[in-house]
């Protein structure tokens, strides 16, 4: 098998159902929200989950320009730090961008309740956004040196690959918070002031520069959907 991708049966066997049938929340910011407040927001809600006072929830938001440090940043790697504001955050990984035409999906859920295994549960992930890139005629991959998503890109070099989707996430009490972000349609020029994720030689595209015109809402569809097949039943917050 190539390791450097999931495998199609991979993909039909990582799943982290829950024990239990209770629903996960899914809802969508319906403007574009601040970094602090969101961090404010997950912290909350990941306390209220790990206390079992509230279910599971997955948020979906744009954020205004701005750069995160993980907990793994470089200084060396933020490029241009006027550019935007940059927030230390206490996901994994290094520098990413977030901006207005990237979807972020806020993962919180109880891995407690689904395996308790950390890789899992970021294959799943990895899993979740490759399926979805799928279903947009896009053939995401998953490299073992590289959390993330990725892309063939044929059109730059017999080895060129740009990175679609960033993975980033944290646990508290078995808790996950942070997630994911994929590049749907923002400002690729914005990249330019961090090495995004400390991969150089590497670049960083959306579904739009690969040639598929979509709306946010019919991404977010089928990102519903594929989630569903993975992590389980979703209800509207």
């Amino acid at each position: 098998m190539d390791t450097t991708m999931l495998s199609r049966a991979a993909l039909d066997h990582t799943m982290l159902l829950p024990s239990g049938n209770v629903a996960v929340e899914w809802m969508v910011a319906d403007h574009p929200v601040d970094y602090p407040n969101a961090v404010a927001e997950m912290e909350e809600r990941v306390a209220a989950i790990a206390a079992g006072n509230a279910p599971e929830r997955i948020w979906l938001v744009e954020h205004p320009p701005l750069y995160t440090a993980g907990t793994s940043a470089k200084e060396e790697d933020l490029l241009e730090p006027a550019r935007f504001p940059v927030f230390a955050t206490g996901r994994g990984g290094q520098y990413t961008y977030h901006g207005p035409g990237q979807r972020v999906a806020y993962v919180m859920l109880d891995l407690g309740k689904r395996g308790r295994d950390v890789r899992h549960f970021v294959a799943t992930l990895e899993a979740w956004v490759i399926e979805t890139l799928g279903a947009f005629n896009l053939r995401g991959e998953r490299r073992e040196d590289r959390v993330g998503v990725w892309l063939r890109r044929p059109d730059k070099g017999p080895e060129a690959e740009d990175k679609v989707a960033a993975i980033g996430i944290r646990v508290r009490r078995w808790v996950s918070f942070h997630g994911i972000a994929i590049n749907i349609d923002p400002d690729l020029t914005h990249f330019d002031g961090i090495v995004p994720c400390g991969v150089r030689g590497h670049g960083v595209t959306s579904l739009v520069d690969m040639g598929q015109i979509i709306s946010m809402p019919e991404f977010d569809s089928v990102l519903r959907a594929r989630f569903e097949q993975h992590f389980g039943p979703t209800i509207s917050a």
